[in-house]
Parts: C-alpha cells; structure tokens; sequence
C-alpha cells in the first residue's frame, strides 16, 4: 500500500487532471445549453445557497468558488483512489486503471448522490440532465485514470 505522502502526491495530479476534464465536459454541457458556466456556477451552492443555481454568467464569486469546489473534491477522491489502487502492478497499465478510476468514480457519484446531504451534493445536477450528470463522472474518470498511469510510469 503507498505511504499517505505517494498517494497525496498522485491524488494532486490525477486529481487535477480529473478535475480539467470533468470541469471541461461541465462547460460543454452548459455551451451546449446556451450557459456555459452555469453548472460550474451551481457547484458553489454549499456556500451560496439556492441563488448559485440560478447564475448563468461567469463571474468570480460564483465560477471561482464552484470551480475550487469542484477540484478539490475531484483531488480528495483521487488521494483516496491512490491510497487504494497504488500500490497494484496492473494500476500501470491503461485497461485495468481505467476500471479502477470507473469504480473510483462510481463510488463518488453513490456517496455525491446517496450519502450527502442536499447542501453538499455537486450541485451541477440542477443544470443538466442524468445522460449529462454521467458524462461528468465519465470524464473525471477518464482524467482520473490519465494521471494515475502518468504517475506510475513516472516511479
């Protein structure tokens, strides 16, 4: 298993390439329905309240905070992925990494949707639809996996 230092080392990559990608995709998605900060905008409701849901323009009280948010969580999930998986020899390699950044991502769609209260969930999924909502975890799974097995080449 990798020591807390190895997996915070990787969480803060894989994590943020995570976080680029899905932050990237919830951009699309809200272009895609004429506001592209909007579901970025909705992350910030924890701290916000109802009124973030509602902002379709970017701004840095809302855009900041709710892309902050966003990266954190996405760097957390990833530490927590690393502490996990890191230490396996199939973790190198594209296929099996993959599966386990799905099940990363699984995991944190189940606790984001089933174990949160509603001031904490993601926030996002008052702005887009569950295909949508999907393609999120989706692609902070594909970032997840990219540098997971950037790092372990790396070693």
């Amino acid at each position: 298993m990798p020591t807390w230092k190895q997996a915070l080392r990787e969480g803060l990559v894989a994590g943020s390439l995570a976080s680029l990608f899905s932050a990237s995709y919830l951009a699309w998605a809200g272009h895609r329905r004429g506001q592209p900060a909007a579901p970025v905008n909705a992350v910030s409701h924890w701290f916000f309240g109802d009124r973030s849901l509602h902002q379709d323009r970017a701004s840095l009280t809302y855009t900041l905070t709710g892309y902050v948010t966003h990266h954190l969580a996405s760097v957390f999930w990833a530490v927590l992925h690393a502490k996990a998986w890191g230490a396996r020899d199939q973790a190198k390699h594209p296929i099996p990494a993959v599966a386990g950044a799905v099940t990363a991502a699984s995991v944190a769609c189940f606790v984001d949707y089933q174990l949160t209260p509603k001031r904490l969930t993601p926030g996002f999924e008052h702005r887009l639809g569950r295909p949508e909502m999907a393609n999120v975890y989706a692609f902070f799974a594909l970032g997840l996996a990219v540098g997971s097995v950037l790092m372990k080449r790396r070693r």
